[in-house]
């Protein structure tokens, strides 16, 4: 047995299930769950189209490098979204949803037999960063958060022993889960510590799609144009189907980025055997083809959150994040207990279930900065969301002296 294995955590929603096993939720209220990140908005007609209208792809192998006709309509959409030119060829690469490949490229780049090999995650983060970093063979730094700017990663706090050792950064802008964006001076600092150190950045921008301000979330590939920087060096973006047009059982997405960095990634994907279906293909393609359902499943997500974010914030330390689909809440100094206590109480007495903050982060500098937090997923209807908010609300309330 691979003894890399053991150096894993359990992941968060069995962390959740074990939290709540033998609590028995209120039986008068119907269960809800803002727990998992996992989109419920209806799934597009046309993509739902494409891919019944594709059925005959299941009679070939597909080839790992993807049809020619979806690294274009990529390239295209990335020239649309962020007026980029990038060359579908050489420079991007379909995956199977944005988690495959952040766990995939870590494998590619991470060169275990260096001593001490580091990769840097924030913190809170998502968990695949950790699990992909220590199966390569490498250790986990967390960076250091800053709850004062919505938990965005004060990289200053980053020694310079530990940028030394560094062989991959993973970024997740926007962020998950307190939806913090990063700036294009954030992504110069990093861009000039990789090229001093040579390490790689892998950008998770899964949640880009999703924000509620009139600009657009910067992404990676984007500062490095108006940086100037040449090729992509050492950055791979990635993102995927699953937030922005709610097919998260499409498994489908994309890495584009420096081409030296994707001859490899191909190569080691090519032996993992992870080839996009033609069916799932060409329904991609209908997908990153059309916007329109994007700007109207932002609309539902921006009329949600104008009404839910309101009602926790009258009790709660919660507000509108950058971009994403969760709020970020601290749980109020009057309540008598953990984000665990307060997750498995709120299940017990109002059937609400939400994710403890402490599970989506480590401890480290001293502290876990998850702790005293929770984690809202914002993912059903509005109507669902907004009883879960009141009822969010009356159990704080209830617990207030």
């Amino acid at each position: 047995m691979n003894p890399l294995l053991s150096r894993l955590q359990p992941y968060p929603f069995e962390r959740l299930r074990q939290l709540h096993a033998g609590v028995t939720p209120n039986p008068a209220l119907r269960p809800i769950s803002l727990g998992i990140g996992e989109p419920r908005h209806a799934t597009p007609q046309l993509i739902k189209d494409a891919l019944t209208g594709s059925l005959s792809g299941l009679a070939s192998y597909p080839g790992t490098l993807g049809e020619p006709g979806l690294r274009q309509a990529i390239a295209a959409w990335l020239h649309r979204r962020y007026s980029l030119q990038v060359d579908p060829a050489t420079q991007i690469l379909p995956v199977n949803g944005s988690r495959e490949a952040l766990f995939a490229l870590a494998q590619t780049v991470i060169d275990p037999t260096q001593a001490g090999a580091k990769v840097i995650c924030p913190n809170p983060f998502y968990q695949i960063y950790e699990g992909a970093a220590l199966l390569a063979g490498a250790d986990v730094w967390f960076a250091p958060s800053d709850p004062a700017r919505n938990f965005a990663v004060d990289y200053s706090g980053v020694p310079e022993a530990v940028w030394a050792k560094t062989q991959l950064l993973f970024v997740c802008t926007p962020g998950n889960p307190a939806g913090s964006v990063m700036t294009l001076a954030e992504w110069e600092y990093l861009f000039r510590l990789s090229d001093q150190y040579g390490f790689v950045i892998a950008s998770d921008e899964c949640y880009s799609e999703i924000y509620f301000r009139d600009e657009a979330p910067l992404g990676g590939l984007q500062a490095t144009a108006l940086l100037g920087r040449k090729d992509f060096k050492n950055l791979i973006a990635m993102t995927s189907l699953s937030k922005r047009s709610n097919v998260p059982g499409l498994r489908s997405g994309f890495v584009a980025g420096d081409a030296a960095l994707m001859k490899q990634f191909l190569l080691y994907r090519t032996y993992h055997g992870s080839a996009m279906s033609p069916v799932v293909q060409a329904a991609s393609l209908a997908a990153w083809n059309d916007e329109q359902h994007v700007v109207d499943n932002r609309a539902l997500y921006r009329e949600k959150f104008a009404r839910v974010t309101p009602l926790l914030a009258a009790v709660m330390d919660v507000a509108l994040p950058d971009a994403g689909f969760y709020l970020w809440a601290k749980i109020p100094d009057s309540f008598e207990g953990s984000d665990e206590a307060f997750s498995r109480d709120l299940l017990a007495f109002y059937n609400v279930v939400v994710l403890p903050g402490s599970y989506l982060a480590r401890t480290a500098q001293g502290s876990n900065p998850g702790a005293g937090r929770i984690r809202m997923a914002l993912v059903a209807e509005t109507a669902e969301c907004v009883e879960a908010a009141e009822r969010i609300a009356a159990f704080v309330q209830s617990r207030t002296p």
